[in-house]
C-alpha cells in the first residue's frame, strides 16, 4: 500500500491560471475557446481586442511586474525567446512553471499552435486551427504561382542600423510571390546577427519592393528612400516604399499567418502587376 495521502485532484488537469508574456499565446488561446485560462497578458496585446479589456496587463517584451504576476497566482507562464530568459528564471526561482517556446519558422508556428493546444487539453481544436492556418498558406500560395513574375523584397525589421527580417518573415515573404533579397541572413535567429553593415549591399541587390516594420515605431517610407544611393533602387524609383504593421508580422504567432501573409501578398502582387518585370 502507497503510504502516501492521497491528493484530491481537479476535474481540470490542464493549466487554469496562465500568464501570457507575449502576444502569441494569448491569439492562439481566444482561438481555440480557452481564454478562460488566461488570468494575465502582455502589455503589446493587440490581438484580440478584447483581450486588453477582460485581462490584466502584466509585462512588456523584456521586462515583468513580478509581484503582479505572482499575485496572479498562474500554475503556468508563457514566454517567448532568450530575450525573456531574465523574467523565467526569476519565475522559475519563485516557483513558478515556465514555458519558453523558441520558434522561428512558419512550421515552428504550426507546431506551436499544436503543441500549446495539447498544454491545455485541447489538441483536437489546435490540430483544426493549424489546418485551417496550412490551408490559408496554401491558397496564398497558389494565388502568388500566378503572377507574372517574382518580384525582388527587402524587408527591414529595423532602420538604425538596418536590419533585414527574421526566417517566418522571409518564408512568409516567398509564400506571398516574392523573393527576400537577403535570404543567408533570414536563417539568422538574432537580430544583431541581421544587421546589414554597409548599407550599399541592400542598392546593390536592388530590391522591387521594400517591406518596413520597425517594431515600436511608425515606418518611414520617405527617410529611407532619401538614403544616399538609394535612388537607384527600383523600389524608390517606382515609390513602392510599404508598412506592414508589426503587430500583424513581427509575432511568431497566428497573425502572421492570415493578416500578415495577406498584407505582404498584396504588397507583391501590386508590384507583379504594375510593370513587366525587374528593374
Amino acid at each position: 500500500m502507497d503510504p502516501r495521502p492521497a491528493v484530491p485532484v481537479s476535474g481540470d488537469p490542464f493549466p487554469r491560471r496562465i500568464v501570457c508574456l507575449t502576444e502569441e499565446p494569448t491569439e492562439v488561446l481566444y482561438a481555440l475557446g480557452e481564454d478562460h485560462r488566461i488570468v494575465g497578458i502582455s502589455g503589446f496585446t493587440v490581438r484580440p481586442p478584447r483581450a486588453r479589456k477582460e485581462k490584466p496587463k502584466v509585462s512588456a517584451f523584456t521586462s515583468a511586474k513580478l509581484p503582479e504576476i505572482l499575485a496572479l497566482e498562474p500554475d503556468l507562464v508563457i514566454g517567448f525567446s532568450d530575450i525573456q530568459a531574465d523574467i523565467a528564471r526569476e519565475l522559475i526561482r519563485a516557483g513558478v512553471e515556465v514555458w519558453i517556446s523558441n520558434h522561428r519558422s512558419v512550421e515552428g508556428i504550426l507546431g506551436y499552435i499544436r503543441r500549446l493546444g495539447a498544454m491545455v487539453g485541447a489538441p483536437q481544436a489546435a490540430e483544426a486551427y493549424a489546418a485551417r492556418a496550412q490551408a490559408h498558406l496554401d491558397a496564398v500560395a497558389r494565388a502568388a504561382a500566378a503572377l507574372p513574375w517574382r518580384p525582388r523584397v527587402y524587408f527591414e525589421e529595423w532602420d538604425e542600423p538596418p536590419i533585414s527580417g527574421i526566417r517566418w518573415v522571409a518564408e512568409l515573404v516567398r509564400i506571398a510571390g516574392g523573393d527576400d533579397v537577403f535570404p543567408e541572413l533570414a536563417a539568422q535567429s538574432l537580430a544583431r546577427d541581421r544587421i546589414i553593415a554597409d548599407s550599399s549591399e541592400i542598392v546593390r541587390r536592388r530590391p522591387d519592393l521594400i517591406l518596413g516594420s520597425w517594431c515600436g515605431k511608425r515606418f518611414r517610407p520617405d527617410k529611407v528612400a532619401a538614403r544616399p544611393g538609394w535612388d537607384a533602387i527600383p523600389a524608390v524609383r517606382d515609390g513602392a516604399l510599404h508598412e506592414i504593421k508589426s503587430p500583424i508580422i513581427l509575432q511568431p504567432g497566428p497573425a502572421a499567418l492570415f493578416d500578415g501573409l495577406d498584407a505582404l501578398h498584396a504588397r507583391i502582387a501590386e508590384v507583379a502587376h504594375a510593370k513587366p518585370g525587374p528593374g
